[in-house]
């Protein structure tokens, strides 16, 4: 704890006006105390050789730099203690006098000095007097000031003597208390007369910092300077009596237990001394070297090292051991920090999407305007997109296509059926066998906080009475939210703003209006005849030819085999079917290769039942409405569009309506409403007011096992009530849809691009929609509406007059 060593016997010399100064660094030198001192500057070394040759007198003053600061200038740092390295004397050229030295500080004499082989000095000084700085001298080499000595102030008096008395019987506390104080520096205290100087060598033993001893040095007056040294002392024995009375209290207090705890640290620390670290120790060390590694955020580092420390007092057989450890595993585990470089080239990214994906232009422009965003401004929060379609329309792949363009990783999870909470947010640890939630779950997966993340199936997330997964993803798809994200299991937030969330669903009916109002909707409606050709032959049979062990050589397939399999064989939006169709045919072929062991094989619209059977789907749409009572109308599924044929049909009896083919509350609606203006208007039509009076009506819509709904048949409906009470037919290449009035107005209705495609996909030539549907029409290709002849109304009658013959 000492700093200088007692006093003893100085030359009695006059004291100098100008001194040689060195500056000192991390101690302080009293008058009449002792201290040992290194030299290591050529300047500071030169000042010490002219110092003997003179008086050996030289200046301390007290830097203001520590001693990590003043290490950059070639200084070691003070000792602790007279057994401790010697402190060290500061570098004087680069020093900034009036900046970094105290201008109070102390004469000394140097008593002795040796010189090492690194031509360093090492001195041995005494404290003569105080001195105030007048004037620094610079320029020369080493440093030098005018100075003025300073002398006690004061008489010994009662209150000096009440000041010396206490001071000696705390010291003697200090030193019986203060294991490392030798117990003859107490004797020592007492031995001395002068006030000032037991002042001073007290504070030169005591434990305190550099500025507190430099402001006892800077006072004058004895008494001051007696109560500041008492203060200081008072409060370094009120932390000795604390730690002491500690001490006393832990082995009073020690238990079996916390005795067990205390052998099992020393064996710990015996088998360390001896290299020979156990699992656990090892173990624990592994994750602290983790925690430092992954340079977590400030709150989830606090929560690993606040984990650790109650795993480092736990026995590895406690149950909460292996939960405490799954925890840090996690914690340590997620990509707080690890991001993947965006690619933001543009021509690139358009061009791996164009190989990945045929058609669907308008999700490529919105990815393309995302990246080109990015680029611009790289700290753009991310799209929450949303591919809204049928099955097998390229969803999921687009997704995996927007990653590999991004050059991010991809995860992907099924919200399919999910019916719990704590699939999204995680079980809290209280739970036995608890988990992180999805996200975090595909988060570590990715081993990046900015993957590419879909979420697959959106539109059939479920809730019970485990709660609303829904409910958990509004956070999680909010930019404005999801920087902040909260695992149950966690217990810290995560930034989930650097992921690029995409979605899926089939229809849009079944997500809440709060989550859907989320996300960007992009939608993808199917495609047509001729796109599906183009993905067959450059991605389909390609991928189904590999995966089967074929080669070019092996099997090639004609358009119009391709055209009859996508025709004859599916009828979908997507390519689901037609890949399987395709992948049935690779079978067929690579049995044939393989027992033959070469062979090839050219698919034809000829030899094309060989493999797949008779052809499944013949357009019916012109045999089924040769007969008037019959009318095709076009139905919108989460598939795709469809044909609707709707058939009716009268017979004598008391003015009955019957619906048949399994219809909705809406359906039957529409039926109710045909027929009752056509009862209004039956004059205009030309159909006898009393028909109705003496027959039944039955209307029958096919595929009677699978339920049908929505007004988008009233049009369709209408239409032939009309033919069978007129016995006219309706035009053969002829499909419609809209909904009606009582007042005989054709309604807007939805999914208009799904049901053309329905319509060339089954060779319809005219189509009856509504006025207001003209605009739906900028979604439909240019080369399908050119197959087709429009016509848009919005009166019944108009419709009539379109549809039937005559």
């Amino acid at each position: 704890m000492s700093e200088s060593q007692p006093p003893v016997d100085a030359p009695k010399e006059k004291q100098p006006e100008l001194l040689p100064i060195l500056p000192l660094f991390d101690a302080v030198l009293f008058p009449k105390m002792v201290l040992p001192l290194v030299v290591m500057q050529g300047e500071s070394v030169k000042l010490v050789d002219e110092a003997m040759t003179k008086n050996r007198v030289i200046g301390l003053l007290v830097s203001k730099t520590t001693s990590a600061e003043a290490s950059s200038k070639g200084s070691g740092q003070a000792a602790e203690s007279p057994e401790a390295k010697p402190a060290s004397g500061g570098e004087v050229k680069k020093t900034d006098p009036e900046k970094d030295l105290y201008r109070i500080g102390t004469s000394a004499t140097i008593l002795r000095m040796a010189k090492t082989e690194d031509n360093r000095a090492q001195l041995l000084v005494q404290g003569l007097a105080r001195f105030r700085v007048r004037d620094f001298i610079t320029g020369k080499p080493y440093l030098q000031a005018y100075v003025e000595y300073l002398t006690d102030v004061g008489h010994k008096d009662k209150e000096t003597e009440a000041l010396v008395s206490n001071l000696l019987g705390l010291f003697a506390r200090v030193v019986e208390l203060a294991p490392g104080l030798p117990k003859e520096v107490g004797s020592l205290a007492k031995t001395i007369q002068d006030p000032g100087i037991l002042a001073d060598m007290i504070a030169s033993t005591i434990n305190a910092t550099v500025e507190e001893k430099q402001k006892i040095l800077e006072i004058d007056n004895v008494n001051v300077r007696l109560k500041e040294v008492t203060r200081l002392l008072n409060y370094q024995l009120e932390i000795l009596e604390l730690g002491h009375k500690i001490q006393s209290q832990v082995k009073v207090d020690m238990d079996k237990r916390q005795r067990e705890y205390y052998l099992r640290q020393q064996l710990e620390a015996i088998k360390e001394e001896l290299g020979e670290k156990d699992e656990t120790t090892i173990e624990l060390e592994e994750y602290r070297a983790k925690i430092k590694e992954k340079n977590l955020p400030e709150e989830a580092k606090k929560e690993a090292l606040r984990e650790l420390s109650r795993l480092s007092k736990m026995h590895p057989s406690s149950a909460e051991y292996s939960v405490a450890l799954t925890y840090l595993d996690w914690l340590t585990g997620l990509p707080w920090n690890e991001s993947t470089q965006d690619t933001l080239d543009i021509k690139k990214a358009r061009k791996i999407l164009e190989e990945d994906h045929y058609g669907l232009e308008k999700a490529k422009r919105r990815i393309i305007e995302f990246l080109a965003v990015r680029k611009l401004k790289p700290d753009s929060k991310g799209p929450i997109l949303c591919f809204v379609g049928p099955p097998g329309t390229g969803k999921t792949s687009l997704g995996k296509s927007i990653a590999r363009a991004m050059g991010r990783k991809f995860v992907r999870i099924s919200l399919g059926g999910v019916r719990d909470e704590a699939e999204i947010r995680g079980h809290r640890r209280t739970y036995v066998g608890a988990l992180p939630g999805r996200i975090i779950q595909g988060i570590r997966r990715a081993q990046s906080n900015n993957p590419v993340f879909m979420l697959d199936e959106i539109d059939k997330v479920g809730s019970d009475f485990r709660g609303d997964p829904s409910s958990a993803l509004l956070e999680v798809l909010d930019p404005e939210q999801n920087f902040s994200f909260s695992d149950h299991y966690l217990d810290v937030c995560f930034d989930l703003s650097k992921v690029m969330f995409i979605t899926t669903a089939n229809i849009l009916d079944t997500i809440p209006p709060a989550l859907r109002d989320r996300m960007e909707v992009l939608e993808l409606l199917g495609y047509t005849l001729d796109e599906k050709i183009i993905i067959a032959n450059r991605y389909l049979i390609p991928r189904q030819r590999k995966a089967h062990g074929l080669k070019a050589e092996h099997i090639t397939f004609t358009k119009g085999a391709v055209k009859q399999i996508i025709s004859g064989y599916t009828r979908e939006a997507g390519l689901r079917n037609l890949e399987r169709e395709i992948a049935n045919i690779c079978r067929g072929v690579a049995s044939k290769v393989a027992e033959k062991g070469t062979g090839h094989e050219t698919i034809t619209v000829g030899n094309i039942q060989k493999y797949l059977g008779p052809v499944r789907f013949i357009s019916e749409a012109k045999e089924r409405i040769s007969t008037p009572g019959i009318a095709m109308g076009l139905a919108w599924t989460q598939a795709g569009g469809e044909l609707l044929f709707v058939e009716a049909t009268a017979m004598k009896g008391n003015k009955n309506l019957t619906l048949t083919g399994h219809l909705g509350d809406v359906m039957k609606e529409s039926a109710s409403t045909a027929l009752s203006f056509i009862r209004s208007n039956a004059a205009s039509l030309g159909i006898d007011e009393d028909f109705f009076e003496k027959h039944d009506i039955h209307i029958h819509v096919p595929a009677g096992a699978i339920p049908k709904d929505g007004p988008s048949a009233g049009v369709t409906m209408l239409t032939a009530l009309v033919s069978l009470l007129t016995n006219k037919t309706i035009r053969k290449d002829l499909a419609m849809t809209g909904e009606i009035t009582l007042r005989g107005q054709v309604l807007p209705v939805g999914g208009i691009k799904e049901k053309v495609l329905s319509a060339h996909r089954a060779g319809i030539k005219t189509l009856i929609l509504p006025k207001w549907n003209k605009k739906d029409l900028e979604e439909i290709p240019k080369k399908v509406r050119k197959d087709f002849k429009f016509h848009f109304v919005d009166k019944m009658m108009d419709v009539l007059k379109l549809a039937l013959s005559g």
